[in-house]
């Protein structure tokens, strides 16, 4: 038998030609006769304004200088709407603000040049006159009465709102022994992928057709929404995402600057590039997960929860990005709340707020870092009034095997999941008593240590109901046409996108199993719309769950069509033949012939087929899930911190991490996407924060230099263990893994940074990042 592909270890089959510089992002692209962009951007949170660009167009160098009148007749705005969001609130947008910016950084002017630097020099030369209008920056602000209106005659700046839950939760905290209440800050960040963003658009006018060529996560459905923006017939629109340095999320959503790029390659007939900096992308990227959450939750005599109550408030941003709404991170954070838990009553109130902002989206993991770290603090705090062992108070509210399928008082349906596996794989992976004994002699030492917990169930893989029930144009299905060379090798094609994340490897295995050939005989191209199908791309930790389905699909059509081929050539029946590493076999496993013989006879030698014979060398898989809305996984993770009483500066000794993403398609894949969303989860816990001044909206974090990012220092070793319940409902098994590390590590950190300044006798933290001088303040050290 042949040693099955699905499990094994194996490294990206493109790693040797990323390693060696071999890799073609954007930006090594180029077209003839292209032109560079800048883009002017508002200065101001929120200003009226009206541009001279006379003496920028009179510049050598200098092809046009275009404003929103400029490139309305060739491109119509767009509206963020959602049925599953009913009134929402969401003004219309187009590639450049018309008039009014709405958020520092909101793109108003764009240059055409022949240089990048020729079109930035232009773009200073720009005559602007600014006229400031108040501005609303913090969410809490943008519900007080009387707040000014970011979009002017807006009857108030909640732009969404809604009670969500189940249960009785007033009688539960009215009857509860114990309740717990925390109000939690989570300042914003974004996702700094190691290639920013950035778009070249070539516009053909003999034929009317646009190829753009994008960093993207999903390059079908910008086509879609290029072809709608741009008024053109969407199989003459092209978008091909190569080599795509990074994505996290902030690659999946529709941008001002990448439309106006777009536009501006039709309205003047010539190539144009435009690739973003650093200090563009810190402050006209998405960002995501700025909330105020004031939560409690309620126990009983015997330690059980009764129930969750909170209050959401989001910050939203001028707009809420397009297409998916921003209001999607807060159902996310919600349906975490209390996830990995048996309660009977919940409640969420959550206010979605416009400010003078950048617009907040899909980040990594969405949402349930948010509802975790909230959970989590209030267990903690839970078991520590009750003077009970962390560990204990969670085993004993944890969802049990037999329970599921489970839906919560939120919504939120878990199935086929064991936490108490992860609870017991996680304790033997810390050694629990020898790490306490550590944690006991370094504390009579002197030494701030602090060990901090959090479970975590993260919604994954979602299924066509997600969006399609909002009506919202997003596919949540994905297809593979897999094809036989002449060599015996095969070649395949694939919805979903490679942003870095290793999924072209992973389908490959699931495909060399499925037909029956060895791993490095298959290989899997995406990202160009006019060679892959249609489908969803990378978002939802969707690769292995979605793909992998549709790959396996399309491998076993495939093989069947093979052992037809064979069978009418070696006059034996298709059921007793047998594909073995690249080979037909018969049922005892003696070969009969190769593939590659048999695919040169179907491509150069047909005349020898039987008549009446045709089965087909590609075959195409399209997997639709037609149960269950999201495939949940769930984990533990544990962190051992450090306090420096001195200067509150805050470090992650060692990390745990055990997890159950159903079956594992490649170990070492699923390892780098685990210890990667660590590594991000730390950065959310300790450094990373887009941060603005309150009174006057200036953007506060412009640079690397500002904005902290974790560095190879600030990441310890990080233990890893997995426990494998593959998903039932597919023949893969797989579940989503890309975000897990990202959902619990803040609030491990977190609690672990609470733990060690308790046992000093000092105060909380209760705002993320944590801050050097918050745990100062804590200590007492500090006024």
């Amino acid at each position: 038998m042949t040693a099955s592909a699905i499990g094994r270890s194996m490294p990206r089959s493109e790693a040797p030609r990323l390693v060696a510089g071999g890799g073609r992002y954007l930006d090594d692209h180029a077209e003839r006769g292209e032109l560079q962009a800048c883009f002017l951007r508002s200065p101001l949170p929120h200003a009226r304004f009206a541009l001279d660009v006379a003496a920028a167009r009179a510049l050598p160098g200098v092809e046009a200088v275009l404003t929103a009148a400029d490139l309305a007749p060739v491109c119509r705005p767009w509206r963020t709407e959602s049925r599953s969001f009913p009134g929402l609130v969401s003004p219309q947008q187009g590639p450049l603000a018309d008039g009014r910016a709405t958020w520092q950084g909101e793109p108003v002017a764009m240059v055409l040049a022949a240089t990048r630097a020729i079109a930035e020099d232009a773009a200073e030369a720009i005559l602007a006159e600014w006229h400031e209008l108040p501005s609303v920056i913090t969410p809490e602000a943008a519900l007080v009465p009387g707040a000014p209106p970011v979009h002017p005659g807006s009857e108030s700046n909640r732009a969404w709102g809604a009670t969500i839950g189940d249960g009785d939760p007033d009688a539960a905290f009215a009857a509860a022994a114990l309740v717990v209440e925390e109000r939690l800050v989570f300042t914003r960040h974004t996702g700094v992928p190691l290639e920013p963003r950035g778009a070249l658009a070539t516009w053909e006018p003999g034929t009317g057709a646009l190829t753009v060529r994008l960093s993207h996560q999903m390059p079908h459905q910008m086509r879609l929404h290029l072809a709608e923006q741009l008024g053109l017939p969407v199989n003459r629109v092209r978008v091909v995402c190569g080599d795509v340095g990074g994505g996290f999320g902030i690659k999946m959503h529709v941008y001002q600057d990448e439309m106006a790029v777009a536009a501006a390659a039709r309205l003047l007939g010539r190539p144009v590039r435009w690739v973003s900096d650093r200090m563009e992308a810190l402050l006209a990227d998405i960002h995501a997960r700025e909330h105020v959450v004031t939560a409690r939750m309620a126990v009983d005599a015997e330690g059980h929860i009764l129930g969750f109550d909170l209050h959401d408030v989001q910050g939203l941003g001028a707009y809420s990005v397009y297409p998916r709404s921003s209001t999607v991170e807060a159902i996310s954070v919600v349906r975490s709340i209390g996830a990995p838990y048996r309660f009977a009553h919940g409640r969420a109130r959550v206010d979605s707020v416009l400010q003078n902002k950048v617009a907040t989206g899909q980040y990594r993991a969405v949402g349930a870092p948010v509802g975790c770290a909230v959970t989590e603090r209030l267990v903690d705090k839970a078991a520590r009034a009750r003077g009970e062992d962390p560990f204990a108070f969670r085993a004993r509210n944890l969802l049990r095997k037999a329970e599921m399928p489970w839906v919560n008082p939120f919504g939120a349906a878990q199935h086929g999941m064991d936490h108490h596996a992860v609870l017991e794989t996680a304790q033997a992976l810390l050694d629990l008593p020898s790490l306490r004994a550590e944690i006991k002699a370094g504390r009579a030492a002197g030494r701030l240590l602090g060990l901090g917990l959090a479970f975590t169930v993260e919604y994954t893989a979602s299924g066509p109901a997600v969006y399609g029930a909002g009506h919202v144009a997003v596919a949540a299905t994905d297809t593979v046409v897999a094809t036989l060379e002449p060599t015996g090798e095969i070649s395949a094609q694939a919805s979903i996108t490679e942003i870095g994340q290793g999924i072209t490897q992973g389908l490959a295995q699931v495909l060399a199993d499925a037909v029956g050939v060895a791993p490095e005989a298959v290989r899997v191209g995406a990202g160009d719309t006019q060679a892959a199908p249609h489908g969803g791309g990378a978002w939802a930790s969707r690769g292995a769950a979605i793909g992998g389905e549709a790959a396996w699909g399309a491998g076993r059509a495939l093989r069947a069509q093979l052992l037809e081929a064979a069978g009418a050539l070696l006059q034996a029946a298709p059921d007793s033949l047998d594909i073995r590493a690249g080979v037909v076999t018969d049922a005892a496993g003696a070969a009969r012939m190769t593939l590659a013989e048999l695919g040169t006879l179907m491509l150069f030698r047909g005349h020898e087929m039987p008549k009446g014979v045709t089965p087909g060398l590609s075959a195409a898989f399209h997997y639709r899930r037609e149960q269950d809305v999201t495939l949940a996984n769930n984990g533990m993770q544990a962190a051992l911190v450090e306090i420096d009483g001195e200067t509150g500066l805050v470090r992650v000794l060692r990390h745990w991490m055990a997890g159950d993403c159903g079956r594992v398609l490649n170990p070492l894949l699923v390892d780098g996407q685990y210890r990667g969303g660590v590594a991000q989860g730390i950065g959310e816990a300790l450094l990373e924060a887009c941060r603005y001044d309150a009174e006057s909206g200036q953007f506060l974090s412009g640079t690397l230099a500002d904005y902290l990012l974790p560095m190879a220092t600030d990441i310890p070793d990080i233990a890893l263990a997995h426990v494998e319940v593959p998903y039932a409902g597919s023949a893969v098994g797989a579940k989503g893994a890309g975000e897990s590390g990202t959902c619990g590590a803040p609030a491990a950190i977190l609690n672990a940074v609470n733990d060690a300044l308790l046992a000093a006798g000092g105060g909380v933290v209760t705002e993320l990042p944590i801050h050097p001088v918050a745990v100062l303040r804590a200590l007492g050290r500090l006024a």
